[in-house]
């Protein structure tokens, strides 16, 4: 009996092993940000906080910000260029999460903590792209007392969240998110953009390469959520 429980242990411990190693290599495969990204971080108004946050900071200090999930397995600093865009044009300051192995299925409440961390903020966005743009969602649909709206890029609305609070940007080539958007308001589609041009990381798998550059992409988005924070 002993050496069939020490056998039963070892197999499950080996299981466990494998799994947890199969996993981690999984999560070692991600997207890099780009060249573009990358000399974003030397911008003037970017500036990090610990090891988890980028902040994206307008010369005028406002009481309006947007809380930024990253897509799944994307660096989130790839959406520094995006980012820079929305504080540009909106006025507002923007804050980039990391998550736990750049996935936000595992912290979707992190928009939390950072609220906590800027008492002086009274509106609160909060956004994402793809996964990220889900768990964005998640956490908005059980927080409504403390967003003010929803921004989804590439995703569409996942839980009790009211559709007029939210804003839906996709790109037209990016089908399997339009057929899944079962609601009409405050949705904008970007004619020959993809899924994965909201971010600087490069081509994406599965992903149909857009007819416009990710600039144009990221500009046209950032106009949209400057329309929708200023209605």
């Amino acid at each position: 009996m002993k050496k069939n429980i020490r056998i039963a242990v070892i197999i499950i411990v080996s299981i466990v092993i494998l799994s947890v190693g199969a996993f981690l290599i999984y999560a070692s495969d991600y997207y890099r940000a780009d060249d573009t990204a990358i000399a974003a971080m030397q911008i003037d108004s970017v500036t990090e906080l610990g090891d988890r946050l980028i902040v994206v900071s307008p010369d005028t200090p406002g009481k309006t910000a947007m809380i930024f999930y990253p897509g799944a397995k994307v660096e989130y600093f790839a959406y520094l260029p995006l980012m820079e865009k929305i504080k540009d044009s909106s006025g507002i300051m923007c804050i980039l999460v990391k998550m736990p192995f750049n996935m936000a299925i595992f912290d979707p409440n992190a928009a939390e903590e950072i609220m906590e961390q800027f008492p002086e903020i009274e509106n609160w966005y909060v956004a994402g792209h793809s996964m990220g743009g889900a768990m964005a969602s998640y956490y908005a649909s059980n927080n409504q007392d403390k967003v003010k709206g929803l921004i989804l890029l590439g995703a569409y609305i996942y839980g009790d969240f009211p559709e007029n609070k939210a804003l839906t940007i996709y790109g037209s080539f990016n089908t399997s998110v339009a057929e899944k958007i079962n609601y009409t308001e405050n949705i904008v589609v970007i004619e020959g953009g993809n899924h994965a041009q909201f971010g600087n990381y490069g081509k994406q798998n599965g992903d149909v390469d857009a007819a416009i550059s990710s600039e144009e992409q990221q500009s046209i988005a950032a106009e949209a959520i400057k329309n929708f924070i200023m209605k």
